[in-house]
């Protein structure tokens, strides 16, 4: 008779005052790297034995709820091993050709299939073409990471992936990771407890606000490109979600004026946004609800150098893309005194972390004009 299999979440307390968290398995189970079975599994999660405050009291519910989620998991798939459901029908399944089908998904934004795509490539390279879903453990997303912080990049052998490249890179793997086990591919995300890389620094093109009056000025050979760039400048909207604006998505109220409803491309989330009436003005003569606004308008290296063209004849020699332009619009409203919040919230980051890049640049602004008095 098949026994009850049972994960259990228990604690234990070390000399330092701390309670480790592990969960305890019956019957004990089987780990091919040691070849032994055991009833425990510590988690490398640590809580406060009597938290001293709010703070403490926080941190512990936190964490119990991450070590309840992986015992959740870790039940799961016990019993997916014990009913051989899940385990066996995907073990055996092609994770690159999963993979590769994700890239092909995230085709809307050039830059963004671009790291999709160079992440396949490299990770073809570490597994050298042939990776199953049962490939995919813990161990292995790893070894991905490392792969990444020493492998040589492919368009020279001289040099390796930058920091930011690796960060990126190793996103777009547990993105799909994460996608797999949403779908029931993995019974257990292996990467749930692998450690992301951090990003490197960046430094952020922006136009000041004088030189973007020049860009209005000045002539672009594509006027379409030059509308779609100020309306991004005037409202902080990435390149993807501004190709797929339709006119439906732009509405007007006596009280507001006008704000768009949209689904970032990017995270999917739902956005109101509202909009001034020169952003508006951006757009041309209203069109079918079904429309797209900037119908036309598509990504390539061309554009990139009718950006370049249009900002010299402004007098601006900075290297900019059409990104620069939502650089430009968060730069100006911290600038102008738009609090971080609010910033974060018109740019539909999900994490005002991420949007703290942006006051670097406004710190050195105040350096700048610190410096400017000399007696």
């Amino acid at each position: 008779m098949e026994r009850t299999r049972s994960v259990k979440l228990r604690e234990k307390e070390l000399s330092d005052g701390r309670l480790s968290l592990y969960l305890d398995y019956y019957p004990p189970v089987y780990i091919p790297e040691t070849g032994k079975e055991t009833r425990r599994e510590f988690l490398k999660i640590y809580i406060h034995k009597k938290p001293a405050n709010a703070a403490e009291k926080e941190y512990n519910k936190v964490c119990r709820a991450k070590a309840e989620s992986i015992r959740s998991e870790r039940e799961l798939q016990l019993i997916n091993r014990q009913f051989d459901f899940a385990d066996r029908l995907n073990a055996q399944r092609d994770f690159l050709a999963y993979f590769k089908e994700q890239v092909r998904k995230h085709n809307k934004s050039k830059g963004n299939h671009d790291n999709w795509y160079g992440t396949y490539k490299y990770l073809e390279m570490y597994t050298n073409g042939q990776c199953t879903f049962g490939d995919v453990t813990e161990k292995f997303c790893e070894g991905f990471k490392e792969f990444l912080g020493t492998v040589k990049s492919i368009r020279s052998n001289t040099v390796g992936l930058s920091a930011n490249t690796q960060y990126s890179y190793f996103n777009k793997f547990r993105a799909a990771i994460k996608e797999a086990f949403q779908e029931r591919l993995f019974s257990v995300n292996p990467i749930l407890r692998v450690k992301g890389l951090p990003q490197g620094e960046t430094h952020r093109e922006f136009l000041t606000l004088e030189e973007l009056r020049a860009m209005k000025e000045a002539e672009c050979d594509l006027p379409l490109l030059k509308q779609a760039s100020l309306f991004s400048a005037l409202t902080g909207l990435r390149w993807s979600d501004i190709i797929n604006l339709k006119w439906g998505d732009i509405h007007h109220s006596a009280e507001h004026g006008y704000y768009i409803r949209f689904v970032q491309q990017k995270t999917k989330g739902a956005e109101t946004l509202y909009i001034p009436d020169q952003a508006y003005e951006q757009l041309g003569e209203r069109q079918r609800a079904e429309e797209q606004v900037f119908k036309g308008l598509k990504y390539s290296d061309y554009i990139s150098l009718q950006i370049s063209r249009w900002a010299l004849r402004a007098g601006i020699t900075k290297k900019l893309t059409f990104h620069c332009f939502r650089h430009t619009y968060a730069t100006l409203q911290l600038t102008m005194g738009t609090d971080i919040y609010t910033v974060s919230k018109l740019l539909g980051h999900r994490n005002v972390k991420t949007t703290e890049i942006y006051t670097k640049v406004i710190d050195e602004k105040k350096i700048e004009a610190a410096k400017r008095i000399i007696l």
